[in-house]
C-alpha cells in the first residue's frame, strides 16, 4: 500500500505550487511553502487538512476568485492525483464560508464534479451534504446522466451513508431514502466502476434500514438487465449473512425450507477431557460438524451460516455470523460440513475468556445453540 509520502509527500507539494505559479505569476504562496517542512509525521488526512488551510490563506478572497483560480489550473496535465484531495476540500470550505452565497455553493458542487476525474470528490461534498442536504441533491442527481464515469460513480459513492475514510452525514442517516433517486438511476449504469459504488451504497442503506434496502433491490430485480443481480447480490451480502427474511426470499432462500439440522456439534479436545463444556484456549481452533438434510419432495435453496456469540467485557454476548455454504439439496439429500474456527489472535476483535457459544444458521433461521468455554492461551478459563 503507497506510504502518505507518495500519495501526498513533498514532491506532490512541489508540483501543486508549480501548477498554481503558472496560474499566478510571482504569488508568495507562503503557506504552501512553509508546509513541505511540517508533512513528514502526519497522516495522510492530516496532511490533507494542513493542506487545505494553506491553500485558503494563500488564496484569500471570495468564492467566485477560488473557482476560477482552480478551473483555469485546469488546463495544466499536472493538476491531477491526489493533490487534489485538499484543493477539493479547500473548495467546500470556502463555499461553506461566512458570506457565502448559495450561488457559490452551486458552483462548488460543479467544480467538484469537473474535478472528480483527476482524483474523487466524494469526501468534499459530504460538508455540503450536511449544510444544504435539499439543495446538494437535485445538483448531485444531475451528475447520473454525466458521460463520464467518474462523476456518475461519485453521485453515488459521494452520497453512502457509511462512506469509508469520510465523516458521517447526519442529514443522510436522518434521511436514508434521500439518496433512492440516485441509485434507482444508476444501477443499471454501463460502467462496473459505477455499479460497484450503487452495490456498497445498498449495502450502506441495509445497515440502516434493511427491510428497505431489500424492497428497492426487489423492484431493481423487477427491471433488471445483466448485472442487476449480481449487483443486488452484493448489494444485500450484509442481510444474507444477518439471516434477513425478506432478502433470502428475494434470493430463493425461503426460511420455511423443510430441512432438518444436526448440529453443530463440537469436537472435544485435550483441554475439555474432564468438563462438561467443551473448551478451546485463545489461539487455537474449535472443530465442530454439522450435517443438513432435505426431508421435502422438492430441492431445497440453502444458504447455511455458522455464528459466533462472542462474550463481550460486560459478560453479555454479541453475534458474528460467518459463511458455510450456499448450495442446493436434491430431495433426500445430505450433507455434511467439518470445519475449525480459529482464535487466533487479531487486530480487529479482542476476546475474552468465558463462556461463548456457536450455532447454526440456515435461510436465517438458527438453530442448535451449543455453548463452550473460550479460556485464556495458558489454559486458565479467567
Amino acid at each position: 500500500m503507497p506510504t502518505a509520502d507518495e500519495l501526498l509527500g513533498p514532491d506532490v507539494l512541489t508540483r501543486l505550487i508549480g501548477v498554481l505559479e503558472g496560474v499566478l505569476p510571482g504569488h508568495p504562496f507562503a503557506a504552501l511553502r512553509a508546509s513541505v517542512d511540517a508533512l513528514p509525521p502526519l497522516a495522510l488526512r492530516q496532511r490533507t487538512d494542513l493542506l487545505k488551510d494553506a491553500l485558503l490563506a494563500d488564496l484569500p478572497g471570495s468564492a467566485a476568485e477560488l473557482d476560477a483560480t482552480f478551473r483555469t489550473a485546469m488546463a495544466d496535465s499536472r493538476f491531477t492525483g491526489w493533490m487534489i484531495w485538499p484543493v477539493t476540500e479547500a473548495v467546500t470550505a470556502r463555499a461553506l464560508a461566512a458570506g457565502s452565497t448559495v450561488t457559490d455553493f452551486d458552483a462548488a458542487l460543479g467544480l467538484l464534479a469537473d474535478l472528480t476525474p483527476r482524483l474523487t470528490a466524494e469526501f468534499a461534498i459530504r460538508p455540503l451534504l450536511q449544510a444544504d442536504l435539499g439543495r446538494a441533491l437535485p445538483i448531485i442527481h444531475s451528475w447520473t446522466t454525466s458521460p463520464d464515469p467518474h462523476v456518475r460513480r461519485l453521485a453515488s459513492e459521494g452520497t453512502r451513508a457509511f462512506l469509508p475514510w469520510a465523516k458521517r452525514v447526519p442529514a443522510l442517516l436522518e434521511q436514508p431514502e434521500s439518496t433512492l433517486p440516485l441509485i434507482n438511476e444508476l444501477y443499471r449504469d454501463e460502467s462496473d466502476y459505477v455499479r460497484r459504488s450503487v452495490a456498497n451504497h445498498l449495502n450502506d442503506l441495509s445497515r440502516q434500514s434493511p427491510d428497505l434496502a431489500a424492497a428497492v433491490a426487489a423492484e431493481w430485480m423487477l427491471a433488471a438487465d445483466s448485472h442487476t443481480a449480481q449487483v443486488v447480490r452484493h448489494g444485500l451480502r450484509s442481510l444474507v449473512k444477518k439471516g434477513h427474511g425478506p432478502t433470502l426470499a428475494l434470493f430463493g432462500f425461503a426460511p420455511g425450507h423443510g430441512v432438518t439440522v444436526t448440529g453443530p456439534t463440537l469436537a472435544a479436545s485435550a483441554e475439555s477431557a474432564s468438563v462438561a463444556l467443551v473448551e478451546v484456549a485463545i489461539g487455537n481452533e474449535l472443530p465442530f460438524t454439522v450435517t443438513a438434510s432435505n426431508t421435502t419432495a422438492e430441492p431445497a435453496a440453502l444458504v447455511i451460516d455458522y455464528v459466533i456469540h462472542h462474550r463481550k467485557a460486560n459478560g453479555s454476548q454479541s453475534a458474528k455470523v460467518f459463511k458455510l455454504s450456499t448450495t442446493t439439496l436434491a430431495p433426500g439429500e445430505s450433507l455434511s460440513y467439518a470445519r475449525r474456527h480459529s482464535f487466533k489472535r487479531i487486530t480487529t476483535r479482542v476476546y475474552h475468556p468465558g463462556e461463548h457459544a456457536i450455532e447454526v444458521q440456515v435461510n436465517g433461521v438458527a438453530s442448535g445453540r451449543t455453548p463452550f468455554l473460550l479460556l485464556k492461551p495458558n489454559g486458565v478459563p479467567w
